[in-house]
């Protein structure tokens, strides 16, 4: 499979963890991530996925409203 670098070899690249750029994969954020039985092939020339994860602390304490 030439071409394409696995989970962890990503995760040094784009000094992630493991474990996020599989959640990337699995939501589709990651183009042309395909899945080969438990494990996921991604292609050697994806970007890294911006971070759309909300950490301004906008939904602090929505709870209490």
């Amino acid at each position: 499979m030439e071409g394409y670098i696995t989970i962890k070899q990503a995760s040094e690249k784009w000094n992630i963890t493991p474990r996020r750029i599989q959640v990337l994969c699995s939501t589709g954020r990651i183009d042309g991530a395909v899945k080969f039985g438990r494990d996921w092939a991604i292609p050697a020339s994806a970007a890294k996925p911006s971070d759309e994860r909300v950490t301004s602390g906008q939904y602090k304490d929505w709870r209490n409203k």
